[in-house]
């Protein structure tokens, strides 16, 4: 009994610890090692699946039932944000043919105003992420809503193509702030069986957000002022999410981050001196996966915008689609991506992250020749259920590769810069096809090599699946951390909001209620 005890509880520790990242080493050992668990950590095997019913496997949906009403509050109003984000940004991607007319210029140079939005993304994310992490992500979120109001206004009554391109750069600093506070927001408090789903359907708000735009742009086109308009409903709906947000405290993870941090600041009497201590050991530790998604980042920015933003270009201009065929082409393409965000998201909780965006990216391999020359309801439905699905593992495998005390920065800036390096993806894409004057043949070849680039890049890189999102990961812990097992009467996922000190004993309590069901169940 004693051994089986000590043995329940080495498992709780070595779970634990073996998230922990370290230092990189560059011997020759340490990458034969490191290349070689790339294969045989890409599937987890059958021991680990036996450990989940079929219930567990095949439904999606069974593992929300784990949400309690404050997880719930916080993940939608993550999601709602990145949604309407989403919905502002498709907005000019709709109207590049009408925005054009207008302003008496070509489609190649509305295209730059979704590329200077994409450049300057990164921007927002610096300055709104590290606000995020440092003062919390509350008012980031409100004041970056604030701002997506009156750009969206502003754009709306530009009547020249300088003023045009003004606008959408500082519309770009404003949606740069939003992922990696909405993410942090939507996924810290929610429970680790979960955070797979939580994933897909947080990140499908970015397809349910196009999706939301194709409708109502269909609703507007019967107007005078169709893009205008568009332009100006946008600009309303996020009065909504601020009185929301302003109604709500912090997230418990932020809250427990923050406790520590004013800990050790109160111990070295400076809070600059703490931050400039945290900020050294995480990127001692963690600039290798930092640079590595930056890298990821990239290769999917360039898969999503390459596969979506001219995409109702070519229907209108190279296959002559109308209004109602192209809406209904491109609300497929939507619950494409929506489906498959649910089940390869679900799916990455059991297979592992790198597995399921692999699966994803294929899929979306073997439709690129239907989708650019056979364009149709079910092809759009299928490329985007790939490209879709394989972003829908992205918030929590980037939450999981990240810092913890620093999620919000990290996440939302990894993300930014790989849209910054993938921002001519547009432009490109409208230049090669001057050249080819096809836009099928142009999307194809373009889509094609950056699924080549991207799947290596998936392969060979890190993975941290199942890891702790609060800032008690990094704390190593020994099998003496977790003797205590007398009865708690709080709720299991309350003591998650525990805040973890210096001693080891606090440090371990998320894990005991784990510890204390392996006793038990000895």
């Amino acid at each position: 009994m004693s051994h089986s005890i000590h043995s329940g509880a080495s498992e709780i520790v070595n779970e634990h610890n073996k998230h922990i990242f370290r230092p990189p080493t560059f011997t020759s050992t340490a990458i034969k090692r490191y290349f070689k668990s790339r294969v045989t950590s890409l599937w987890v095997g059958r021991e680990e699946l036996s450990q989940y019913s079929w219930g567990e496997l095949l439904n999606p949906f069974q593992a929300l039932t784990e949400l309690n009403l404050h997880q719930w509050n916080f993940f939608l109003m993550g999601f709602w944000g990145w949604t309407w984000d989403a919905f502002d940004f498709f907005v000019t991607s709709l109207n590049v043919t009408n925005i054009a007319t207008d302003l008496n210029v070509s489609t190649k140079d509305v295209t730059w105003g979704i590329t200077l939005v994409l450049m300057f993304r990164t921007v927002g994310a610096v300055i709104f992420g590290s606000i995020g992490d440092t003062f919390g992500r509350k008012w980031p979120y409100i004041v970056n809503m604030i701002l997506l109001m009156v750009i969206q206004i502003g754009t709306g009554f530009v009547t020249t193509y300088q003023q045009f391109l003004g606008v959408r750069s500082l519309f770009g600093i404003a949606m740069g702030g939003i992922y990696g506070n909405c993410a942090a927001e939507a996924l810290s408090d929610a429970p680790k069986r979960a955070r797979g789903v939580l994933s897909g359907i947080f990140q499908e708000g970015y397809a349910f957000g196009y999706l939301l735009a194709v409708c109502f742009q269909r609703a507007f086109t019967m107007t005078d002022r169709t893009w205008q308009n568009m332009f100006f409903f946008s600009a309303g709906v996020p009065v909504i999410f601020i009185v929301w947000r302003f109604c709500n405290p912090e997230t418990d993870n932020y809250q427990r981050q923050k406790a520590r941090f004013e800990k050790g600041a109160s111990q070295r009497n400076s809070k600059v001196a703490e931050f400039t201590s945290q900020a050294k050991k995480a990127w001692k530790a963690y600039w290798l996966i930092i640079v590595y998604m930056v890298f990821m980042m990239s290769g999917f920015n360039f898969s999503s915008h390459g596969s979506q933003d001219l995409y109702p270009t070519m229907l209108t201009e190279e296959y002559n689609f109308g209004h109602d065929r192209a809406t209904v082409v491109n609300v497929c393409a939507n619950l494409g991506a929506i489906t498959g965000g649910i089940i390869i998201s679900h799916a990455s909780t059991f297979i592992g992250r790198r597995a399921a965006i692999l699966i994803g990216n294929f899929t979306a391999g073997a439709f690129i020749y239907p989708w650019a020359f056979k364009p149709m309801w079910i092809t759009a439905f299928f490329m985007q259920f790939g490209i879709q699905g394989s972003w829908s593992v992205v918030p929590i495998h980037l939450n999981e590769l990240a810092p913890p005390q620093f999620k919000s920065f990290v996440v939302g800036t990894s993300y930014q810069l790989g849209n910054l390096v993938s921002s001519a993806s547009a432009t490109i894409e409208a230049t090669m096809n001057e050249t080819l004057n096809n836009y099928g043949k142009t999307m194809a070849i373009f889509l094609g090599a950056i699924l080549a680039y991207l799947i290596p890049v998936v392969f060979f890189g890190p993975e941290n699946r199942g890891a702790e999102l609060g800032v008690e990961r990094d704390d190593e812990m020994s099998i003496y951390d977790v003797d205590d097992l007398d009865d708690d009467k709080k709720d299991p996922d309350a003591q998650i909001g525990d805040v973890m000190e210096q001693s080891k004993e606090e440090k371990s309590k998320p894990l005991k209620q784990e510890a204390k069901k392996v006793v038990r169940a000895v």
